[in-house]
């Protein structure tokens, strides 16, 4: 027998203690980073800015503008959806305009007209996707324009948003890291290409959560680093290398042994801005004169630099003003409910120092990392898809006697014409339903009902726009009757236009959608009786009694029946069939029986089951009429019936031609509040494009305004003042 020392035996239970200890904080470290990284995959954030003419606009003008769609984990631009969904909200959080814009390659345009009734005041442009609507009001892009109307003489409504509309909330016990708490977290920038992060603990706190804790940053939801801390003292430092943080905003996490965040920070890392695109032109102009524009962005090899998209704007310049740019907006997106046109006034992104943007984020919460769903057993099921290939219709049934939802029922979808097309989906235990609609631009008429006809169930189909706004409050300006010089300027400029009949909006852009060519979703039917080709009989039991053999409607007394025999048994199915007119599902044999047979085109028969995914048919019978439109039928009260646009339709810019010195000599006065306006710039090959549109009438200068994406997938913002004169 072998014996031991104790000595050794010692050694080896300290050894194993101290590699258990170890795996328990490899093990923890891991789940944590996997749990971050399922995360930011799944539940993953878009991002969009708005390129618009003007940020102010005289009540009866036109705005114009662009949209892009940016991964906010990439930071490149997003591809898969299709719809952006653009609003115009009042002072008081109403929408006064709402549009669906479509998206081809990340980029969108689009165009509406303001109310000549909006009264003076703040209104919000606001725009999202399908997915950013799981996570409103928060992850969605918000801009304040400032529309005047000098003939309705009401006070400035001014909207202030509330401070705690704009943050998520914290999840239980977490705190910044600042007085009051027995752990707080500030970090060190010595300039020695290591960050120092100070953690600073009393032995209340150890006592109450021990001596070791977990640390994450990540920038945007890329993971930079994650391990675990020893904090047997009052202050422990950790010292991360500069390079592992990615440009952009940080975020500091410290978790306790049972992975509960504790602790949070944010700090600034600078961007890098390269000049990816140049423009040359002239600084000074006469009215009229021909404006050009050579424009060069940085071609690498291997980069399709005329995938790139771009959109500009001239305007008047304003005094004291910056535009907000895409490489501005993108520094805190929506995550963290910090509006950067609000705070950085007329600062360039170029010049935010660490310090500025570091104060701006003590107060900062992330409205995407929600640590509590971070680290959930289970992701949370979402209820807005991503619009890749089509719209989502949804709606709810309800019970109309006791306004409570009805789950697990049929709900058919039906557009009226000549070639039967069908839907169906089922309510979830809320009632909710959803149909995919093809995204064109063309107007269907879609019919939508149970497929149990009840006359106490009643369909609510939902906007798909949303109902979830921030918070915010009115207040009537005090200086109400002050206008700024520059409004002034806009509203003669306005009523000139006006009085001279003068538009800048031209014919309709249409979109480069996928028309989608309807099919019969049955198929070749079994009978194909076109009524032409026979003599006219005077109703519809005889048209079925002598043309339709094995198909029977049979009228006893005030009930209609409607049968099929099984060609191969012979027998009565059992069912009903079926029935359609003009592609509409219908549950009552008697308004077949009811048609006029000279109303009638042709009708398709299946004599045997037919199914839809699993929703079964015990045979067809489809009748089209004439018209093809279900005008002779009366639509039950159980169903809704509605014309649906998917997508709405642009206009286009129209800039004068003066090329002619007739046209150039010409006596009707050109008032542009915005000289020019391009949705759609693209760079040849070698990134080059030149633009060219005429001055106007106004002396001034102007901010010529350059927003987009490089064909790299980086940000392009560029802003350049010319001068007319």
């Amino acid at each position: 027998m072998i014996m031991v020392k104790p000595a050794v035996t010692f050694i080896i239970l300290f050894l194993s203690i101290d590699c258990s200890y170890a795996q328990v904080q490899k093990d923890m470290t891991d789940y944590l980073r996997q749990k971050f990284i399922r995360y930011t995959e799944t539940v993953f954030r878009e991002e969009i800015f708005v390129h618009i003419d003007r940020d102010t606009y005289i009540a009866g003008e036109d705005i114009w503008f662009n949209l892009y769609l940016i991964d906010r984990k990439s930071n490149k631009p997003v591809f898969d959806d299709k719809i952006a969904y653009f609003e115009l909200l009042s002072p008081e959080n109403l929408p006064i305009i709402q549009k669906k814009i479509f998206i081809d390659k990340a980029s969108g345009s689009g165009h509406m007209v303001l109310p000549d009734t909006l009264s003076s005041g703040t209104y919000t442009i606001r725009a999202y996707t399908s997915w950013m609507k799981n996570f409103l009001p928060y992850n969605c892009y918000m801009k304040d324009i400032e529309v005047y109307n000098a003939l309705i003489r009401k006070p400035f409504r001014r909207k202030i948003y509330s401070d705690d509309s704009v943050s998520a909330n914290k999840p239980e016990g977490i705190n910044s890291g600042r007085s009051g708490s027995g752990l707080k977290v500030s970090s060190n920038n010595s300039g020695s290409g290591m960050l120092e992060l100070i953690i600073r603990s009393d032995p209340e706190f150890r006592s109450d959560y021990g001596n070791m804790i977990y640390i994450l940053i990540h920038t945007h939801g890329i993971l930079n680093h994650i391990s675990s801390v020893i904090i047997s003292d009052d202050t422990a430092i950790i010292r991360v290398p500069e390079s592992k943080l990615l440009t952009g905003v940080n975020h500091i996490t410290l978790f306790d042994t049972g992975l509960r965040p504790l602790a949070e920070r944010f700090i600034y890392t600078p961007q890098k801005y390269n000049e990816l695109l140049k423009m040359n032109t002239s600084l000074k102009y006469k009215t009229r004169e021909k404006i050009v524009l050579d424009l060069e962005i940085e071609n690498k090899p291997g980069v399709a630099v005329d995938e790139g998209r771009m959109s500009i704007s001239v305007s008047p310049l304003i005094a004291d003003s910056h535009k907000t740019g895409i490489d501005d907006y993108l520094l805190f997106g929506s995550e963290f409910g910090i509006k950067i046109q609000k705070i950085t006034g007329s600062k360039k992104p170029e010049e935010y120092t660490v310090g500025f943007i570091d104060s701006l984020l003590l107060s900062a919460r992330s409205n995407w990392i929600d640590w509590d769903k971070v680290l959930a057993r289970d992701q949370t099921d979402l209820k807005y898809p991503v619009e890749r290939k089509d719209h989502f219709l949804t709606g709810r049934l309800i019970s109309a006697d006791r306004e409570i939802p009805v789950d697990n029922k049929y709900i058919l979808l039906s557009s009226p014409g000549k070639v039967a097309t069908f839907q169906y989906a089922r309510t979830d235990n809320l009632g909710n339903f959803g149909f995919k609609i093809n995204i064109d631009e063309s107007v269907s008429d879609l019919i939508i009902q149970p497929d149990d006809p009840d006359d106490k169930y009643r369909i609510s189909i939902e906007s798909p726009f949303s109902l979830r706004y921030a918070h915010s409050e009115v207040f009537s300006d005090s200086a109400g009757g002050l206008i700024p010089s520059h409004v002034l300027k806009q509203g003669i400029n306005y009523q000139v236009n006006k009085i001279y009949e003068t538009s800048f909006s031209d014919s309709k852009i249409v979109a480069d959608t996928q028309p989608v060519k309807s099919f019969r979703f049955y198929g070749k039917p079994d009978i194909g009786l076109v009524m032409s080709d026979y003599i006219t009989l005077p109703v519809m039991e005889e048209v079925f009694q002598e043309l339709l053999p094995g198909v029977l409607l049979k009228r006893k007394k005030t009930v209609c029946d409607l049968t099929i025999i099984d060609p191969v048994t012979r027998r009565n199915f059992g069912f009903t069939p079926g029935m359609l007119v003009d592609g509409v599902i219908i549950k009552d044999p008697s308004i077949i029986a009811g048609l006029d047979p000279e109303l009638v085109e042709r009708i398709d028969v299946i004599k045997s089951n037919y199914m839809v995914g699993i929703y079964v048919f015990h045979g067809i019978v489809s009748l089209i009429t004439k018209a093809g439109d279900y005008s002779n039928v009366k639509l039950p009260d159980y169903a809704v019936r509605m014309p649906y646009r998917v997508i709405d339709p642009v206009g286009s810019f129209k800039s004068p031609d003066y090329s002619g010195s007739a046209i150039m000599e010409e006596h009707i006065p050109d008032f542009r509040n915005t000289l020019y306006w391009d949705p759609s710039i693209k760079p040849d090959k070698n990134g080059n494009v030149r633009i060219e549109f005429y001055a106007s009438d106004i002396v001034s200068e102007y901010e010529i305004a350059v927003e987009g994406i490089s064909g790299e997938g980086k940000m392009i913002s560029l802003k350049k003042i010319i001068r007319v004169e």
